[in-house]
């Protein structure tokens, strides 16, 4: 294979991993923190409810409304008498509670004194995907950050995109998603973004690295070593 010959595969390979063809239209920087609910990792950051939990609802006076056996549905509502389907999945137990006590101040109650307690939660995972060494389900801690996520999962891979790093959450019921640098939060410019339970993280995949990583692989088949070592270094 001659010099030319082999100029010309490396362009084309190179063109090919320029564009992917896709656009990623997920918000980043500071858009990214506040489309997730959450802008750091810290202390006081309050858990989100999940379909499947069991809550313990109480209304000071109001014993038909008290038990402790109201669960959030798959669809991520709770039935509550007098109040009807309240949605709580992706809320935090106080927006809940504002929720429901708006509901029945509206029509029933003045001046409702309620309270939301978690007794049971059935899911505290969440799960890695994407160009990482091992992607699983792993189980979520109060410290657990993006950092701590990539860690879990032996960290990127070579080919990674570590400036497409996207977190998917369900905020107040709605299924939302962001887009991170990790080189950026590993470095201090950005905040490290805490992962909740239920959250997928999905690491992007570089075109343009990964067909490095393919010439590198195939040099030795087209003697580009070779061609590097008798031609440029002389």
């Amino acid at each position: 294979m001659n010099r030319t010959t082999i100029c010309c595969t490396l362009a084309l390979l190179t063109l090919g991993g320029c564009s992917s063809g896709v656009v990623n239209n997920l918000p980043v920087g500071p858009a990214a923190y506040q489309a997730i609910g959450d802008q750091a990792a810290g202390p006081g950051v309050n858990e989100v409810l999940q379909a499947g939990d069991r809550l313990a609802i109480r209304v000071i006076g109001e014993p038909e409304l008290t038990s402790d056996q109201y669960y959030v549905d798959a669809n991520g509502f709770i039935q509550v008498p007098l109040a009807g389907e309240v949605s709580a999945a992706g809320k935090t137990a106080r927006a809940l509670r504002e929720d429901i006590s708006t509901r029945l101040a509206a029509k029933y109650i003045k001046h409702p004194d309620v309270s939301v307690i978690v007794i049971e939660t059935t899911r505290n995972t969440y799960s890695v995907e994407g160009d990482v060494r091992e992607p699983g389900v792993f189980e979520v801690g109060p410290d657990t950050t993006l950092l701590t996520a990539m860690a879990r999962a032996k960290s990127p891979t070579n080919v990674a995109k570590l400036d497409e790093v996207m977190i998917f959450r369900t905020v107040n019921g709605q299924h939302m998603g962001a887009r991170f640098d990790i080189q950026q939060i590993r470095s201090g410019n950005a905040a490290d973004p805490r992962v909740l339970a239920g959250d997928m993280v999905v690491v992007g995949h570089s075109n343009g690295k990964g067909v490095w990583r393919d010439i590198l692989q195939a040099a030795p088949l087209l003697n580009v070593f070779v061609l590097l070592n008798n031609n440029v270094f002389n």
